[in-house]
This record gives structure tokens, sequence and C-alpha cells, in this order.
């Protein structure tokens, strides 16, 4: 149940617009880092969807105020545009077993390729060298490793009496982050409470996670509220599970990821600038997707391709206003990215509040909003 006592407002020490501004993206990637405690990684979704917390930060003052993400209507405007990631996420890990020497192998599939193939993520990975054949379903299926891919991933063909997202609907598992202690056995109800209420088109491999804390009943709250809501699609890749390994930001290359936006969409989001009301993007997949898609006039175009834009600090945003979000992992794109949207400072210090606060992190853990 939400606390309504989570009512302090106190001011972050954060820097200024112009300030933020300057900083390219040649940091360290020492700077996206902060201490957190192993405790308050969520483990558990919130009982309820939206009974999570809800940090609002204001990225002109660096003030921040606890609240609760049922609150959220309130917290909006009249008029503003939200844009949620509609993707659906696949039960993309697939647990076999080595048919030479034996041994178990997880495979976590990415994408298909234009041949039948499919791009995945294996381990361990001596066991699933080239040639390499694994028994799935039981015996009823295979996978042939059949080449190498991009950053240590494999490609696979599939013998089975199915299709192959027939195969993962009927024996694979959602895939959770590792941070999660029970990632290699996950609970039947995480199939759907990893997933979004709105989601629709399968092809992530990570939960759009700020979308988790939204209920039919939310949305129709937002709506009544004035809020106009509308959809895209991006499909989240694997590149949400690494930290940064370059020195420097600057070095680091982040993987596109498929993009769909209707035209339903963008008219909606051309609407409200010309009316001069505010873009709320649920999400850093929306944020990326949209920024993608923006011209330097500020105009989304309703387009689908690959966004390969690394958002990080001296970004120019030209369309997103607002931003719902979870808590990130240190060192990773998407705390860049919110740092780019807020201002590094600013960020890391509400994040320093919420560990103080005991706020939850990560994936099933609680929300910020920023404005």
């Amino acid at each position: 149940m939400l606390e309504r006592a989570w009512s302090s407002t106190v001011r972050g020490d954060g820097i200024g617009r112009a300030e933020r501004d300057t900083l390219l993206g040649d940091m360290n990637v020492a700077a996206f880092d902060y201490e957190l405690p192993a405790g308050l990684i969520a483990q558990e979704p919130a009982e309820e969807r939206d009974a999570s917390r809800l940090l609002v930060l204001d990225r002109e003052t660096g003030a921040w105020e606890d609240r609760g993400f049922r609150e959220l209507p309130e917290l909006l405007r009249a008029g503003d545009c939200l844009v949620a990631n509609r993707s659906r996420v696949m039960p993309a890990r697939l647990l076999g077993t080595a048919v030479e020497g034996g041994g178990a192998v997880e495979l976590l599939l990415l994408r298909p390729l234009a041949d039948g193939r499919w791009e995945a993520m294996v381990r361990p990975g001596r066991r699933c060298r080239v040639g390499a054949r694994v028994e799935l379903a039981g015996g009823l299926a295979h996978a042939r490793i059949t080449g190498e891919g991009a950053e240590g991933t494999r490609l696979v063909a599939f013998e089975a009496p199915w299709p192959v997202r027939e195969l993962m609907e009927r024996h694979g598992l959602p895939p959770l982050p590792p941070y999660i202690a029970r990632h290699d056995a996950p609970k039947p109800e995480d199939r759907e409470r990893y997933q979004t209420v709105y989601a629709r088109e399968e092809g992530s491999v990570a939960a759009p996670t700020a979308g988790l804390h939204f209920t039919p009943d939310l949305l129709g709250r937002l709506e009544d509220r004035g809020v106009e809501v509308c959809y895209l699609t991006l499909h989240v890749g694997p590149g949400t599970f690494r930290t940064l390994r370059a020195g420097s930001v600057e070095g680091h290359r982040l993987e596109a990821e498929p993009v769909e936006i209707p035209a339903a969409t963008a008219d909606a989001i051309e609407r409200a600038r010309r009316d001069r009301r505010r873009v709320v993007a649920v999400g850093t997949t929306t944020t990326r997707a949209l920024e993608w898609a923006t011209r330097e006039d500020g105009r989304v175009d309703a387009r689908a391709g690959d966004a390969d834009l690394f958002i990080r600090p001296g970004h120019p945003f030209r369309v997103v206003d607002a931003l719902v979000t979870n808590f990130h992992l240190p060192r990773s794109s998407l705390l860049v990215l919110v740092s780019a949207f807020a201002g590094r400072e600013r960020v890391l210090a509400a994040y320093r509040h919420a560990v103080a606060a005991g706020y939850r992190f990560y994936s099933y853990g609680d929300a910020m909003l920023i404005a």
C-alpha cells in the first residue's frame, strides 16, 4: 500500500542547465558510478503494479519530492502527451543440454535473421562453438551453432516440430535480469509481471521497465485527466544488459535497436508541440526512439528503422520534455541517458537520496518522474 507520508521535499545539489549542456561525451565512465546496497535491488515486483514509489525530480532546480506512482495523474498536466513503448518481451531463454559431452547450455534468442536462423547469446561459450548441437525441449528440438555474431553472440539454426516463436512460447523462459536471484528459475507469474499491460509487438529481450508500473485503471485516470496516451515500438536488445566498458563515455558504442513510430503517434506529438504541450516519455527506450526520429526542427517522423542514437551529456533534447523512468545500473548507458536529460550531479544526488530513503532499484523496483 502507498504510504501517504511520502511528502517531504528536499532541494537537490545539482548543476545548472548551462553547465550540464557543456558536459560533452568524453567523460570517464567512473563519473556514472554510485554505491548501492545489495538489499535495495528489487527481487520481486510490488504487490500491485502502481503501488511502487515515485521520486519526482525537477530537472531545472534539482528539487526532489517523495510520492507514489498512483499519484502520476495528479503530477502530470492536462494536455500532456504521454508516449510509451508497447514492445512485448519474448520468452527468449531456452535451456538445453550439449549433445556432445553433455552439460547445461542456455540460449538467449535476440533476433531472427533473414535466412531463418537466430542470433543468440550463449553460455557457457565453450559448449557452444561453431558446429555444436544443443538438445532442447526434452529432445523434441535441437539447436545447431552455425556461426559467430557480433559481441560474442552465435548464429543458431533450429530443428523443431514448431516455428521458433512457438518453441519459445512452449519451452522458453522470461529473460529476467541476472541481478534478480531467481534469474535461472523464474516464477510462472514472471511471464505476466515482466511485461507491460499494454505490450503488443513481440521482440524485446528485456522489459521497458518504466512501463511496468502502469495499470489499465491508471491509464484510464490519465486519460480522464486530459493526458493523451500514445505508443511506439522499440525492441529492447542485449545492450541493456551491458555496462560501459570503454574508459570514456565517448568510446562506448551502443547497439542499434529496431523502432517503429506509427503515424498516429507522430501526429499526436506534432499537435502537442504546436500547442506547446509537454511530451512525456515513458522510459529510456521511448526517449531513444523519439530523439532518434526527431528532425533538427523538432518534428517527429513516422518511421521504422534501427535507432543507433547514443544519448549522452550534451545531447540537445528536441522533443522529450519529461521522463518517467526506473533507477538504473551504475556505469550503464541508461544512467548516462538520464544524466543527459537532467544533469549528472542532480541525478546522482537524487539517487543518493533514493538509497537513503530505501527506494527499490532496477527492473522490479520503484520509479522516477523527471520534469
